[in-house]
Parts: C-alpha cells; structure tokens; sequence
C-alpha cells in the first residue's frame, strides 16, 4: 500500500474511532449516568451542559473535511485538553483506578490522528 493511503486510513480509521466515541455523547447529556459522573466529579451543571456541547460541535469540526485547518488546530487543542482534564479529574476523585485508562487511550487516538492530519495537509 502506498504510504499516502495507509497515512489516510489510519487518519480515517483514529477520527472515526473519535467521532464515534465523541458525537453520541450529545444524545446522553441528560442520562442520569453523564449527570452523576459529573456530580461525581464535583464539576457544575452549566459546565456539564457546556462541555457536552462543545464536545459535540468539535466532533463534527473534526470528521467534516471543509473546515479551515485552524479550526481544527483549536479543536484538536481542545480535545487535548478535554482528555488530559479528564484523566485528572479521576484520579484526583478517585485515584489511579482503571478509568484513567480511558481517557489517556484517547488521548492517544487523538494524537494519531493529528498527526495523520498534518501528513495529508502539509503547509494547508
């Protein structure tokens, strides 16, 4: 396989993997799972509502190809930070239990696909 297409299927396969982990979120905001796990956490209810949002819109900046390569720069940063936060927050609730593995996976999921993104748009 030419290299440019196994760079375009792994991109592919790691935003779809992050698409399908990330877009469904918006459909389960108000479960009571999602409310108590933020209520777990200690984080505010606006916050919940806010993040679940934004989780959903940065979803769909980064599986739809007609955004500006800036928008996704931010919204690959967000996404960062959102996994980073995420991993720290449970371990500072609830230690190093096996949730922190979550969150530092897709981490790395991200990850990939950033950089299989900037291979297939150098200098865009």
């Amino acid at each position: 396989m030419e290299n440019n297409k196994k760079t375009k299927v792994v991109y592919w396969i790691t935003t779809g993997l992050l698409a399908a982990f990330i877009l469904p979120g918006i459909f389960f905001l108000n479960s009571q799972a999602a409310l108590e796990g933020t209520r777990h956490l200690g984080m505010p209810m606006w916050f919940h509502w806010e993040l679940g949002i934004a989780k959903f819109i940065g979803g769909i900046i980064l599986i739809l190809p007609f955004f500006p390569k800036r928008l996704k720069e931010w919204t690959y940063v967000a996404f960062g930070i959102d996994f980073i936060s995420a991993g720290i927050g449970n371990t500072a609730v609830d230690g190093l239990t096996p949730m922190i593995l979550f969150p530092v996976i897709m981490f790395a999921v991200l990850l990939i696909s950033y950089l299989t993104y900037h291979k297939l748009h150098p200098g865009k």
